[in-house]
């Protein structure tokens, strides 16, 4: 038996070294389109590659996959985070799970997993073809099944052919950008991380929340990142031109309120330029200071009047800004959207239009935010594809 792998990406690899493993008399063959495999695994997570997530924190897998989020659990009984963690354990790749619940390598080199994948590759007999671009089945005639790993087509002309055999597409945009705001005034403060802001966009439920960095185009971190997932079709459809709310304190307006009033109880004397109660970066206290206050930003606490409070709650718990764009977030990228689900059998991920053709990874309508939920999405795929081929 013949299978065909067209993509040499995660989900390409992972498909084709788990077929091996389970049939070691199999012929598996990756054709990658350029000289180079595992191209994206190399740049994630700083070059460190984020492989996967604890799933601690998750006690909604909606949460963490905005698409495909119900396909997601199914396929967790077949291959999850736990499988995973122990699969790179077993192939010689210690892991690391750091505070905020992201696994790592423990080499913290994204090349341990790179080398793991070609090792097992090279070991095992899989084919690795390069500079061979597919894009029809026609050339691919004598293999048993075939199975498509291409990852996100961000223009969606690398879909067109699976939507001319008859596939449902999700239309692909963007997902997991950072914004571009145009305020001088606060790109200024480039740099400055705020650990626990609440970021939302008025007029919808769509809200996240945990690190914010604003940085010399507007904001990034992963709060911003995590509602770019979110509302990635919202946003394309509105030219990534939208309102933007920050809760800088992450706290309620009430109890924002009251620990200004017991600030300046407690502090009557101190300035409020020099002296914040909330443990925001000073150089962003000055501004959020100078926004609400305007000239009263030098006064002392206890010279506050009831519409200093109530301006300066505003600013912290409800501070507005106008989504001027997107921007790239490195070298990163993941796409919303592709192969629609309905297109596929849920079990095996085989294609309900053409037999034996199955789907891997980010080339289907799955996606997650950042922290290794991505690359989680691809392992869990492409051991379930390995599985229903293996078992054929």
């Amino acid at each position: 038996m013949r299978t065909a792998v067209i993509g040499g990406g995660a989900a390409g690899f992972f498909v084709a070294v788990n077929l091996k493993e389970m049939v070691p008399s199999m012929e598996v063959a990756i054709f990658e389109r350029s000289q180079r495999v595992l191209a994206k695994v190399e740049v994630s997570g700083g070059g460190r590659c984020n492989c996967t997530n604890s799933f601690a924190e998750v006690r909604d897998l909606q949460t963490v996959y905005p698409r495909g989020h119900r396909l997601m659990k199914r396929l967790f009984n077949v291959f999850d985070n736990h499988d995973a963690y122990e699969w790179f354990e077993r192939h010689g790749v210690p892991l690391v799970t750091q505070d905020d619940e992201c696994v790592f390598p423990q080499a913290q080199d994204s090349h341990a997993i790179i080398d793991c994948f070609l090792s097992l590759a090279r070991r095992t007999g899989v084919n690795i073809r390069f500079g061979e671009k597919i894009q029809s089945l026609d050339n691919l005639q004598d293999y048993d099944a075939i199975v498509v790993t291409t990852g996100g087509s961000p223009k969606g002309e690398g879909l067109r052919w699976l939507k001319e055999m008859g596939h449902g597409i999700a239309d692909p945009v963007p997902s997991l950008f950072t914004f571009r705001i145009d305020d001088k005034a606060l790109t200024a403060l480039m740099g400055t991380v705020v650990e626990q802001a609440s970021v939302m966009i008025p007029g919808t439920k769509l809200r996240s929340s945990g690190p914010l960095l604003i940085t010399h185009w507007g904001m990034s971190g992963p709060a911003i990142l995590k509602i770019s997932s979110y509302a990635a079709r919202l946003l394309a459809e509105h030219q990534y031109q939208m309102p933007l709310s920050i809760n800088w304190a992450g706290l309620t307006i009430a109890d924002a309120e009251a620990l200004l009033y017991e600030t300046a109880v407690h502090h009557p004397q101190k300035q409020l330029s020099t002296f914040s109660p909330l443990g925001l970066p000073q150089r962003l206290w000055g501004y959020l200071l100078e926004k609400a206050l305007s000239g009263r930003a030098q006064v002392r606490w206890n010279e506050l009047n009831r519409k200093d409070v109530n301006r300066l709650v505003n600013v912290l718990s409800n501070d507005n800004y106008h989504i001027a764009g997107r921007a790239a977030f490195k070298d990163e990228f993941v796409t919303c959207g592709g192969v629609a689900l309905q297109s596929v059998n849920p079990a095996t991920l085989e294609s309900r239009v053409v037999p034996h053709l199955y789907f891997a990874g980010e080339v289907l309508d799955i996606d997650g935010i950042t922290g290794g939920f991505n690359f989680q999405a691809a392992w869990t795929t492409a051991y379930t594809v390995a599985t229903a081929i293996a078992a054929r």
